[in-house]
């Protein structure tokens, strides 16, 4: 049986942007960086605080993800968070903007969207 979410894998096509941005903005902690020099290739493992992970990836010449309209594929990638206002202020004093707040109608939760440096959707979904 599953017991939770391991890990998610994005690859990045700027991997300095994208560590900064996962790292200082974000605040997610590094657990491991690792450079594989057959692929000229980072891995960076990353942790939230309930443990789960994102894999940042960079490797050369990776194509544009089809976002809009909307592609067949992994969707997006939501954050749970206990103060929405808070973050969205957090993003804010980096520039980054986001989507008006929504309440979600079947949950009555408020929720968010914003964008990575590559344009990769986020969530922020307040439990």
């Amino acid at each position: 049986m599953l017991t939770g979410l391991h890990h998610v894998a994005i690859i990045c096509s700027d991997y300095e942007k994208s560590k900064h941005f996962y790292t200082e903005i974000l605040g997610l902690k590094v657990l491991a960086e690792n450079y594989r020099q057959q692929r000229d290739s980072y891995k960076l493992d990353l942790q939230l605080p309930d443990g789960s992970q994102i894999e940042l990836f960079s490797f050369k010449n990776a194509p544009v993800r089809p976002s809009y309209p909307e592609a067949r594929g992994l969707r997006h990638l939501a954050f749970a968070l206990d103060d929405i206002q808070a973050f969205i202020q957090h993003l804010a004093k980096y520039g980054i903007e986001t989507e008006p707040v929504r309440v979600d109608e079947y949950t009555g939760k408020k929720y968010t969207f914003f964008s990575d440096p590559d344009d990769l959707p986020l969530e922020l979904y307040q439990r």
